[in-house]
C-alpha cells in the first residue's frame, strides 16, 4: 500500500493533540499494533511540541511552573508542517517548522539538554523520538527552522516475537 498526506496548522499547543490524532487516523490503514500506534503518536507529539515551543517560542498552553495559559494564544505567528507517507510496510513522517532553528543539532539531541528549564522541559524529546521510531534525522539552520524526519516499520514485531 502507498498513501500520502500533508497538512499545516498553527503553531499553538492545542494543535499538538490534533496532530497526534490526525497521524493515528492516517496510519490506522496499516493496521498497527497498539504499541506501534502509541510509539508513533508519542514521537509526533514530541516533534510538534518542539516546533511550537522551541521553533516559534509559543509557550501558551504549556504553562510555567504550573501556570496554565490558554492553549490557543499565540506569541509568534507560525505554522507546523506535517508530511506523512506510507510505502508498503513503512510509515514516514516529516515535521517541519520555519522558526528560529538550532545552531547545534547534536547538542539539542543530547538527553536532558533543554533551553527552557524554567518551563519544566525535560530535554528528552529527541531521545523519545529516537527510542520510539526506527529512524530519526534532524536538519536545522538558525533563522530557517527545523525538519524532523522519522520512519517506523509496521508489523516488524511479529517476526521478532517468533524467534
Amino acid at each position: 500500500m502507498n498513501n500520502e498526506m500533508k497538512m499545516e496548522f498553527d503553531a499553538i499547543s492545542v494543535n499538538e493533540g490534533f496532530a497526534r490524532m490526525a497521524v493515528a487516523a492516517f496510519v490506522s490503514a496499516m493496521n498497527p499494533t497498539m504499541e506501534e500506534l502509541s510509539d508513533i503518536k508519542t514521537a509526533v507529539s514530541e516533534a510538534v511540541t518542539n516546533a511550537i515551543i522551541h521553533g516559534y517560542e509559543n509557550m501558551y498552553g504549556y504553562g510555567k511552573h504550573g501556570d496554565v495559559i490558554p492553549a490557543y494564544e499565540t506569541l509568534h505567528q507560525g505554522k507546523v508542517y506535517m508530511h506523512c507517507r506510507i510505502n508498503k510496510d513503512t510509515f514516514y513522517i516529516d515535521i517541519q517548522d520555519k522558526g528560529k532553528g538550532m545552531a547545534d543539532v547534536e547538542k539539542a539531541m543530547e538527553p536532558l539538554f533543554t533551553t527552557k528549564p524554567e518551563y519544566n522541559r525535560s530535554g528528552m524529546g529527541f531521545a523519545f523520538m529516537e527510542a520510539f521510531m526506527d529512524d530519526l534525522e534532524v536538519f536545522s539552520e538558525e533563522g530557517s527552522g527545523t525538519l524532523v524526519k522519522m520512519q517506523k516499520k509496521i508489523g516488524a514485531g511479529s517476526w521478532i516475537e517468533a524467534c
